[in-house]
């Protein structure tokens, strides 16, 4: 049948398109034969009826009933309408859903109204938090040195001034500190109520009393109150000053006032080394080695694509990149393309395929007939693990050990980031994408500072606008203003997949047809949590215990998420646990391990670079040549390559 003729029949021109893009209604899918039985069924609506009487007469089957489109081509256009109803609502409701917000608050209303005990309860509570208040002032008139009514939470330093430690000011804070407990109460424990709405709500509460808190009032904090008598008000010029500096710079797209002070590939990330491999989504760098002989085993780390590479390759002082190289391993590292609206169909798997696997292939290339130590950070980490139990699976034995910094392979208990990823909130997300074709870098920063508002929104206001003082700019903070974007499809099918369904820790999670399983994974593990982590909490880092049946080394270390990896040998107050479950060992729980392994003192890094040499095989050998010309791999620029710099 001539192809004109198949293909008109009336389709609208989306539909008409879905035909084209779909491989099994292309002719070039093999079934251009009318007389192939595969092909009657797909084709009988739109063959002519001599056709078909020709065709049934060659295979007699029952009749087949004329083969309807599928009813989504009909129903696109209705849900594009929806989805862009659904984007603008997010350009004024900073990315949160109003639906979700609200069915959290009424079921929270709802079931405490119907609960006149937790109602009596709280009244008793507040009316205990009033008489500690005031025995507190009572005892505070007798003895100056009477101790506090309560203590701030462990790491909140709003009050922790010496200001702060004398009335009316310490009243103002110790009865702050009261009624935050009372509404911890008030959103907690509530009888019927469902426990994500329960977290969603206590996470409004909190920002709602962290913006009210007396730290953030001039005139109940005596910090401010006596930086203004020594500047006589010039604090809040210069502070005024300071928001609109940050503004223009915010509104033009410049980086923050001080970044400009650590330039890529002069004062970060210069560890030297070259890019011996570049596709459409990655660059691949090979350090320069720093040591006559090196480590037979590579090392290959795979960073998060939410982030500049070069946080593991930040000033010499503090770059774990530069560290390996110290320590005598061949190092790679991977430096991801900045994605943009023409990068919206990028899927997960492209992900691993154009970025884990090939990364794998050219390192295999570069040092042939050697295991690789693979490692990653954060989604990065995800990541491998998705790649490393592929391989096991297809029995691909290139890999020597998996180290994942910080990375959650079960996703049950991803901490406080959830509140963001419910399935009402995952739409309006994938909405907010869809129109743009990739999750913008202000977008992300705004849900991960709603997460810590003291540490990074209201000591930024106090300090930066109300004090009038400018915080010195470091390496690490202006890494931390090196956005990215991340394309529509692939982070979609990220929260989706993994924050939703967890379908990696449930086996449903499929690679080339077959599940990828963590369980296949035989080579050892090195894992590391740390104490502070918002984005991956150390008890969701450590759930790979019950999924790996292999060897695995679990570090604890002191620091939050970017911090606590950026650790090294020398800094102050740092310390970290470790501990090993070998393959037949038995495995106990994330609280029960903490109380059992005894603190160290000092860096992590240096613990794993010992891990590492007693995992590889054999002697040192001399350093592999930078990249291989006869394979294809000759160096294309100089380290940190062309990917880093795209904004």
């Amino acid at each position: 049948m001539p192809e004109a003729r198949r293909f008109s029949i009336g389709l609208p021109t989306s539909a008409a398109g879905w035909l084209d893009r779909n491989p099994l209604h292309r002719p070039s899918a093999g079934l251009s034969d009318i007389n192939s039985p595969q092909f009657i069924p797909r084709y009988w609506g739109c063959m002519t009826q001599s056709e078909k009487s020709g065709a049934a007469s060659r295979h007699p089957v029952p009749a087949i009933p004329q083969v309807a489109l599928p009813e989504e081509l009909g129903s696109e256009a209705y849900r594009a309408i929806d989805r862009m109803r659904e984007a603008l609502t997010a350009r004024y409701s900073a990315g949160l859903s109003p639906t979700a917000l609200s069915l959290a608050l009424y079921d929270w209303w709802a079931h405490l109204a119907a609960a006149p005990g937790k109602r009596l309860e709280l009244a008793d509570k507040a009316g205990r938090k009033a008489a500690r208040l005031l025995s507190h002032i009572a005892a505070l008139a007798a003895d100056a040195n009477t101790p506090p009514a309560i203590e701030p939470l462990p790491g909140d330093d709003r009050f922790s001034a010496e200001e702060w430690k004398t009335p009316p000011f310490s009243l103002w804070a110790q009865a702050f500190l009261l009624s935050q407990q009372w509404w911890h109460n008030v959103t907690h424990e509530v009888p019927g109520m469902t426990p994500h709405h329960e977290e969603v709500v206590s996470f409004g509460a909190r920002q709602m009393l962290d913006m009210l808190s007396p730290s953030n009032v001039p005139f109940m904090n005596p910090e401010i109150l006596k930086r203004t008598f020594e500047t006589g008000g010039m604090n809040f010029v210069t502070g005024y000053s300071n928001w609109l500096e940050d503004r223009a710079r915010t509104l033009s797209g410049r980086p923050p006032v001080g970044a400009e002070n650590f330039v890529v590939g002069k004062d970060v990330a210069v560890t030297p080394g070259k890019v011996v491999y570049r596709n459409h989504l990655i660059e691949l760098i090979q350090y320069a080695p720093a040591t006559a002989e090196v480590i037979a085993e590579p090392v290959l780390i795979v960073p998060a694509w939410i982030m500049k590479y070069y946080i593991l390759d930040l000033s010499p002082a503090n770059s774990l990149i530069r560290y390996l190289v110290s320590k005598g391993h061949t190092v790679f590292c991977i430096s991801w393309r900045n994605p943009t609206a023409d990068d919206r169909d990028l899927a997960l798997d492209d992900y691993r395929r154009l970025g884990v696997t090939a990364a794998i292939d050219a390192v295999s290339a570069i040092v042939p007939d050697r295991r690789i130590h693979a490692t990653g950070y954060c989604l990065g980490g995800t990541l491998l693990s998705i790649a490393a139990a592929a391989m096991a699976r297809a029995h691909d034995e290139r890999l020597a050990s998996v180290t994942l910094l910080a990375a959650q392979t079960d996703f049950s208990e991803p901490g406080e980031l959830a509140l963001f990823i419910d399935h009402d909130q995952m739409h309006l997300l994938e909405s907010m994408m869809w129109d743009r074709g990739y999750l913008s870098a202000d977008q992300m920063s705004g849900a991960f500072q709603m997460l810590r508002t003291n540490d990074l929104i209201w000591s930024r206001v106090v300090r930066d606008y109300l004090m009038g003082e400018r915080q010195p700019m470091f390496d690490l903070m202006a890494w931390n203003a090196d956005t990215t974007r991340m394309p529509y499809r692939m982070h979609a099918e990220y929260l989706r997949r993994l924050y939703l369904d967890n379908d990696l820790a449930s086996n449903r999670l499929m690679v080339d047809g077959r599940p990828a399983s963590i369980q296949n994974i035989r080579v050892p593990m090195f894992v590391v949590g740390t104490e502070r982590d918002h984005v991956a909490p150390w008890r969701s880092v450590y759930k790979i215990h019950d999924l790996s049946d292999s060897e695995v080394t679990f570090v604890l270390t002191s620091g939050g998420h970017n911090a606590g990896i950026v650790s090294e040998p020398g800094r102050p107050n740092r310390h970290y646990r470790i501990g090993t479950k070998h393959a037949d060992g038995v495995s106990i729980g994330a609280d029960e391990w903490a109380a059992a392994v005894q603190a160290r003192p000092g860096s992590w890094w240096e613990a794993w670079a010992d891990w590492l040499a007693s995992h590889s095989q054999g002697a040192r050998v001399s350093p592999p040549a930078m990249g291989a010309a006869d394979r294809g791999l000759a160096p294309l620029a100089d380290a940190p390559g062309t990917y880093v710099l795209q904004r």
